[in-house]
């Protein structure tokens, strides 16, 4: 790790942090009749994951993923050292902000949602789950590579990539929570004790997420200089 390393883990922990505490707090909101619905759960991910990419990309490059570090570990653009510290980071601000939640939230909505962890819908499997959460991580990682990796990206900021989360909690947040980051499913299943099918959300976004990246990184990009491993 380099001088800058400790600088890049808070703020990939802070970017986690604010992931869960908005997202899994909508969830739970959404748990106990109010006006939040679909759309508004959809907003609240994306918005979350838009600001604090453009608050905190620059420092870390703002992956607050799990599964996107392991992409972009697995195409060398980030040392084997940093990316375990980065997903240590991840994990540690999604289980702070699940604590948090429990700690603000009523007891009737931290009970109703699980504080606010994923669950598959009816009639999904773990084969059908695992198939979905890869395909959502797949487009929300290619959206990350070509709008903040590819030197040719437009700047957006974080802006393309929280719509690719709204995007796909639309598309497919009844059927597995449409979660795309193994962080956002640890963090309030680790506190509420609710381990219901965890490891499809890793499974599912680490294969959307290695697949995007490396189709990516060697197919769709015209420069994509490696970093020596660490």
């Amino acid at each position: 790790m380099g001088d800058n390393a400790p600088r890049q883990l808070i703020a990939e922990a802070i970017g986690t942090f604010t992931l869960i505490f908005a997202g899994a707090g909508s969830v739970m909101l959404a748990s106990g009749n109010s006006n939040i619905t679909l759309v508004g759960i959809a907003l609240a991910h994306g918005l979350a994951i838009a600001l604090m990419i453009s608050a905190l990309g620059a420092i870390s490059g703002g992956h607050f993923n799990p599964a996107v570090t392991v992409g972009f570990w697995v195409t060398r653009r980030i040392g084997t050292m940093l990316a375990g510290g980065y997903i240590v980071a991840q994990l540690l601000g999604a289980t702070i902000a699940s604590l948090l939640l429990m700690l603000f939230f009523p007891e009737g909505l931290r009970n109703a949602a699980h504080l606010g962890s994923p669950a598959l819908g009816p009639g999904i499997d773990f084969v059908h789950a695992v198939g979905i959460e890869a395909v959502l991580t797949f487009f929300l990682v290619t959206v990350i590579w070509g709008t903040a990796v590819d030197p040719r990206a437009p700047k957006l900021g974080g802006l393309a990539i929280g719509l690719t989360i709204t995007m796909d909690i639309l598309a497919a947040g009844p059927l597995t929570g449409a979660v795309m980051n193994p962080a956002r499913a640890f963090g309030p299943m680790l506190v509420s004790g609710f381990w219901n099918e965890h490891l499809v959300y890793w499974i599912g976004p680490i294969i959307g997420s290695v697949a995007a990246a490396l189709l990516y990184h060697y197919v769709l990009i015209e420069e994509s200089p490696a970093v020596p491993a660490r």
